[in-house]
């Protein structure tokens, strides 16, 4: 079957992030009055659920707090933006040699992240030029559905702005909640597992690797 498309799916796919948003979380939490500390172990737990927001308000709904979780979270965008902004971060191993792969085969590229388009902007700035925002043929974001991941939505907004059924794409996803939103769409998945992630269970993944290689595809 002619493969016609790559799908990287959550910021995370491109380059490692785990840390920056964690300690963004937590500098909202103390700069908003409350004393929250999401140590390494309870972020690693957190993250089975998708979406900065969403993690937040099961975190207050857990301790009968009462929060406003849009707002939160908003102001930890704004630090993490700040702090990849200050940085000049890595593709993560192997991502440089896949996209430059599809583009000499004639493959597209898709970004079907369902973030923020700060966050989505912060991202390429901190790649710099080891990445080409005109590369890939979508770029989905959060004001594009209404449902996250693990829904299929954006990733269903993505095949039909590529126009491509999912049969003809492959997805990569960084923790297991974002590899079920592509599984639900139809596509098989590769599990590249950000570095708080490798103890999800990827196991309806077509593969599982800590390093990208054209040889996949």
């Amino acid at each position: 079957m002619t493969l016609k498309a790559i799908l990287f799916g959550s910021i995370g796919t491109l380059v490692e992030t785990s840390e920056f948003q964690r300690r963004a979380f937590n500098q909202a939490f103390a700069q908003t009055g409350l004393d929250w500390n999401w140590d390494t172990e309870t972020y690693v737990r957190l993250l089975t659920k998708s979406g900065g927001q969403e993690r937040i308000q099961s975190y207050a709904n857990a301790r009968f707090i009462d929060v406003d979780a849009y707002q939160l979270h908003q102001h930890k965008t704004t630090i993490f933006d700040t702090l990849m902004a200050s940085e000049q971060l890595p593709l993560r191993p192997g991502v440089a040699g896949v996209i430059d792969y599809a583009k000499t085969h004639d493959m597209r590229l898709a970004f079907v992240t369902a973030t923020s388009q700060a966050n989505i902007d912060a991202t390429f700035l901190a790649l710099g030029d080891q990445i080409n925002r005109k590369d890939f043929a979508f770029i989905g974001d959060v004001s594009m559905v209404s449902a996250p991941k693990p829904n299929p939505d954006i990733y269903e907004k993505a095949l039909a702005h590529l126009n491509l059924d999912a049969h003809h794409c492959i997805a990569i996803e960084d923790t297991a909640t974002s590899m079920h939103a592509a599984l639900a769409a139809g596509l098989r998945c590769i599990a590249f597992p950000g570095v708080y992630a490798k103890a999800h269970d990827f196991s309806d993944a077509l593969l599982i690797t800590q390093n990208l290689s054209s040889d996949y595809f």
